[in-house]
């Protein structure tokens, strides 16, 4: 726990066991978000894991589950933290009036909004 607490990322080298521990993937997450990719399908679906680790790394958003990619918190926190993670939320909260807000209205056409 002492590794994933200084270096995040250690945890891709854990057990299946560890990788589905919640506490060990949440401390690992707020080190670096890429460590999402490695959580198992349940901490996928975790929202707290998942806006942890969207703070630190907004594009990881594309490994969450398909219900949290369709989450308003965890999308405009993503967004926040970088647009380019607008690809992975889903269509209709493209049209959410919060999430166009985030986006200046000139971003709108590059992303095909509106």
């Amino acid at each position: 726990m002492q590794a994933v607490d200084k270096l995040g990322w250690v945890a891709c080298y854990a057990s299946d066991r560890l990788k589905d521990d919640k506490e060990v993937i949440l401390k690992a997450v707020k080190n670096d978000g890429q460590i999402l990719y490695y959580a198992s399908q349940k901490l996928r679906a975790d929202k707290e894991v998942v806006l942890e680790a969207v703070k630190n790394k907004a594009i990881i958003l594309k490994y969450a589950s398909k219900e949290l990619r369709n989450d308003k918190d965890v999308a405009i926190q993503s967004l926040m933290q970088n647009k380019k993670s607008l690809s992975y939320i889903s269509d209709e909260l493209k049209k959410d009036e919060d999430i166009l807000k985030i986006l200046n209205p000139e971003e709108w056409k590059y992303y095909e909004l509106k």
